[in-house]
């Protein structure tokens, strides 16, 4: 595995569901389902490197983009898989070739254990905070996912909310 750093000041961008608006540093929303680097009960915050990418990430195979709230972060992550580097450098383990399967076919449709979550699992037991990745639905894009209670002294991922419009619980859905 290859590493990089993502120094202080960097911004990230999230769309999230609003409903998950008022736990934007959370990542339970991930937790519920899993996601493509998260098993489920394991909290994982996805962020982009650009705002177009988080939209996308957002909207996925929909034909419509549906209510979002838009988030920008600063963060200081260090010690991040970097996947942009896969064919780079020193070997990789040969389950990182399947990084790009459809993990939700494979959990869902098939109910097999999609070969991401124990790249995860590897990725945390290696003591690391996040991997960076390509987009699969933005080419060019990057998207960055952080196991928030991994972060190590030094690290941060700060919401950018000066004027406090994110909501503080989730009380105004209920109905």
């Amino acid at each position: 595995m290859i590493l990089c750093d993502l120094p202080a000041g960097t911004t990230l961008f999230r769309a999230h569901t609003p409903r998950w608006a008022s736990r934007p540093r959370s990542g339970a929303g991930a937790a519920v389902r899993g996601g493509r680097f998260n098993r489920e009960g394991v909290a994982a915050l996805y962020l982009s490197l650009e705002e177009l990418t988080a939209l996308r990430e957002y909207q996925q195979t929909s034909p419509f983009l549906p209510p979002c709230t838009m988030c920008s972060y600063s963060v200081s992550l260090h010690r991040l898989v970097d996947l942009r580097q896969f064919k780079a450098g020193e070997p990789w383990d040969e389950l990182w070739q399947d990084w790009r399967e459809d993990w939700r076919h494979l959990k869902f449709d098939l109910h097999i254990e999609p070969p991401t979550w124990v790249l995860a699992d590897m990725v945390m037991a290696s003591g690391h905070s996040g991997i960076v990745f390509p987009s699969q639905v933005n080419a060019g894009g990057t998207n960055v996912v952080v196991y928030i209670d991994r972060l190590a002294d030094g690290q941060f991922v700060v919401v950018n909310d000066p004027d406090n419009r994110l909501p503080k619980d989730q009380a105004s859905w209920d109905r």
